[in-house]
């Protein structure tokens, strides 16, 4: 029986590029013997004349994998639906839902997965005006329809007024609800502007009445926030709503004109609104 100690070959035995791979890999000295060690020299040249290929194609700008054949979907069906304002034919899988079409099949990856149960909202999209948890919406139910990710809000470089509001109101922290979070806040103001009610919308409301805070909480109250931003969210989305800025208002405590005054004064505490 060998010992585990016995290397099948050593470093002597590598070329250039093995030695480089290793070294882009962060393997030296006597992890590099016992990866060597456990490792057969056959496996190892194929893994690296694989990758050294593949990236010899991809700065070439070649595909790395020509002759990949292309995977096979099962329960194909054939979708037509306009994304972003672009007419799309997609085949896909009976069962793929609308969030996983757009973003592996259009690489559309603004709308993130979040709790894939449809209780986060950060897959909300808009279609035909709608918002829609796109986690729990079947590609092939979107026949024919009318579907807006984050990334066709904006007119170009020009961004969609209530993107420029949730910047404005630094309305997010690590971003990853964001999307659902303006996609959600620019089909609600149009579901209020039609009408709408929603649970806390007082009886008799006319349709046009400015929204109430509660109400803006409640009809983005799908929409959760880990960060907890929503003063902020809240302040992007009633701007825009109304029209008005919302002030930013800070009170801090006067300094002190000498250390007896603040003796007299005792602790003050900030105070920030």
């Amino acid at each position: 029986m060998s010992d585990q100690n016995d290397y099948v070959f050593d470093e002597e035995t590598l070329t250039p590029d093995e030695e480089s791979l290793l070294d882009e890999l962060g393997i030296h000295g006597e992890s590099r013997r016992r990866f060597l060690g456990q490792v057969s020299a056959a496996g190892f040249s194929v893994f690296a004349l694989q990758l050294i290929a593949e990236r010899q194609a991809l700065a070439a700008g070649l595909d790395p994998v020509p002759n990949a054949a292309p995977t096979a979907v099962e329960n194909a069906v054939k979708v037509a639906l306009n994304v972003n304002g672009k007419k799309t034919e997609l085949t896909v899988d009976s069962r793929m839902t609308l969030l996983d079409a757009l973003r592996e099949k259009l690489d559309l990856t603004g709308s993130k997965k979040g709790c894939d149960h449809g209780q986060c909202g950060a897959c909300t999209v808009i279609a035909d005006g709608r918002r829609v948890l796109s986690c729990l919406t079947l590609a092939a139910t979107c026949e024919g329809k009318d579907v807006t990710t984050i990334e066709g809000l904006a007119a170009g470089d020009e961004l969609h007024p209530m993107q420029a509001a949730f910047i404005k109101y630094d309305a997010f922290q690590c971003g990853y609800c964001t999307p659902g979070q303006i996609c959600s806040a620019v089909a609600l103001l149009e579901e209020a502007k039609a009408g709408e009610a929603s649970f806390v919308t007082e009886a008799g409301r006319p349709p046009a009445a400015k929204l109430a805070d509660d109400e803006l909480r409640e009809r983005m109250s799908g929409n959760i926030c880990r960060c907890g931003a929503y003063p902020n969210i809240l302040k992007a989305v009633k701007e825009i709503h109304t029209g008005e800025e919302t002030a930013e208002t800070w009170n801090f405590a006067k300094p002190f004109d000498n250390l007896a005054e603040r003796s007299n004064e005792g602790e003050v505490a900030d105070e920030t609104v």
